[in-house]
C-alpha cells in the first residue's frame, strides 16, 4: 500500500485575497482493516458549507464513516485480499475508480464490477468492497450526509 497523494487547499487571507492554505502530501493516512489504506483530504460538519477566513486543517478531523450533517473527501486503496467489511453509511457517496478494478457486493446476489474511470453513486445501501485482482484499486470518495428511510429490513 502506498498512498501519498498531494493535497492543495485554498482559502482567503484576512483581506479576503485568495491564498494557498495547505500544499502537502501524505497527510492523514489511516487503515481500518488489512489490505486497505485511506487518505482523508477534507471534512465538513455542516451543509451548506460556510466559507470563512478560518484556515485550519479540516482533513485532520477524526471521523468515522460519515459525519452527520457534513461531508468527507478521501481516497481509499483496496489491496488484493482486502478484509471484508459489510457496512452501510447514512450518506450518498460519490465514487470514481482512479486505478485498478474492484467488485462491490450488495446483498447475497448482486455484484457490481468497477474499473478505472467508472463512477458510482451509492445511496446508503449495504455493501462490501472486494478486490479479487492482483493489483490495488484506488477510489476517490465524497461522502455527503443523507437522511431518509435507510433501515435494514
Amino acid at each position: 500500500m502506498g498512498l501519498n497523494l498531494r493535497r492543495v487547499v485554498t482559502g482567503h487571507d484576512n483581506s479576503g485575497r485568495p491564498i494557498v492554505v495547505l500544499d502537502d502530501s501524505g497527510e492523514h493516512i489511516s487503515s481500518w482493516r488489512s489490505h486497505m489504506e485511506q487518505q482523508q483530504f477534507w471534512t465538513t460538519v455542516e451543509l451548506p458549507v460556510e466559507i470563512d477566513s478560518e484556515n485550519s486543517d479540516k482533513g485532520a478531523r477524526e471521523v468515522g464513516t460519515v459525519i452527520p450533517g457534513g461531508s468527507i473527501f478521501k481516497v481509499v486503496e483496496f489491496g488484493p485480499g482486502v478484509t471484508p467489511r459489510i457496512h452501510r453509511t447514512d450518506s450518498v457517496d460519490y465514487a470514481i475508480v482512479l486505478s485498478g478494478e474492484i467488485d462491490m457486493e450488495m446483498g447475497e446476489d448482486t455484484v457490481i464490477h468497477l474499473s478505472e474511470g467508472d463512477a458510482l453513486i451509492q445511496r446508503a445501501t449495504v455493501h462490501n468492497w472486494v478486490n479479487r485482482g492482483d493489483k490495488p484499486c484506488r477510489i476517490a470518495f465524497v461522502l455527503i450526509s443523507a437522511q431518509g428511510d435507510t433501515a435494514i429490513g
